[in-house]
């Protein structure tokens, strides 16, 4: 048997299992991978808010990482929530000695409307953008960023998500240095099931990647698990739910 593509997940944890290194681990497994995650901080939240967070150390955040390295070897990596400018900058000093493709999705605020991330962290993604293949930010993160026309003056790949703006239909943007956009359009799904959204399309892009997939290929084929696993929410909590994951078929 061939082994599977190993990916490293580098996020907080979602104790309710919707977003964050859960989602992370149930995309990647569902898509064909090898899950390994470097928890950065836990909360305690569910489907309706964020109560509480805790980061760990950059010194224990690092250890994650390299034991993950050293032992099981890494294919991709996503990161995700990083908890403080010092996990941050530790997790970019790694990436630097790792040559393997990177996706950043940019977390700043959850869907519940939690804070994520604060100025310093939010300071140390600059490090983090320019060492990725590509950033991930939806409509608000963009906008935190300095927008579509900053990120692409640094030379920043990036897909600016569209679930979170209006209209009846959802527009993807993928930016790559010296090339004109990539556009995906869909009919928006009208679901309040949105809990893991993001967090979910960046491994996937990142499982894609590390499987061998270009990077077109592995946005449209995450795009595509995504909307699957948003049509397949069980229902579950009284605000935003869960994605459905564990039903998707086809992958």
């Amino acid at each position: 048997m061939s082994s599977p593509a190993r990916i490293l997940t580098i996020a907080g944890s979602d104790c309710s299992g919707g977003a964050g290194l859960q989602a992370d681990l149930k995309t990647i497994i569902m898509l064909g991978g090898y899950g390994m995650s470097a928890i950065t901080a836990i909360t305690a939240q569910n489907t309706t808010g964020v109560f509480a967070v805790e980061a760990l150390s950059a010194q224990m955040v690092g250890a994650q990482v390299d034991a993950c390295v050293d032992d099981i070897g890494v294919d991709a990596v996503k990161i995700g929530m990083l908890g403080s400018a010092a996990i941050a900058h530790a997790v970019a000093d790694r990436l630097e000695k790792l040559g393997v493709p990177v996706v950043f999705d940019p977390v700043m605020i959850a869907t519940s409307g939690g804070v994520l991330a604060n100025d310093a962290t939010r300071a140390a993604f600059g490090r983090l953008m320019a060492l990725s293949t590509l950033t991930t930010p939806n409509v608000p993160e963009l906008a935190a960023l300095g927008g579509a026309e900053a990120l692409a003056a640094q030379s920043i790949a990036f897909l600016a998500k569209g679930g979170d703006a209006e209209g009846p239909v959802v527009e993807d943007r993928l930016f790559l240095p010296g090339a004109a956009p990539v556009v995906w359009h869909a009919e928006r799904i009208e679901t309040r099931q949105t809990h893991g959204t993001g967090c979910s399309l960046a491994s996937a892009i990142a499982t894609g990647l590390g499987q061998g997939l270009d990077l077109v290929a592995a946005v449209e084929r995450g795009r595509a698990f995504v909307r699957q696993a948003l049509l397949a929410a069980p229902g579950l909590g009284a605000g935003h739910g869960p994605l459905g994951h564990e039903a998707v078929k086809g992958f």
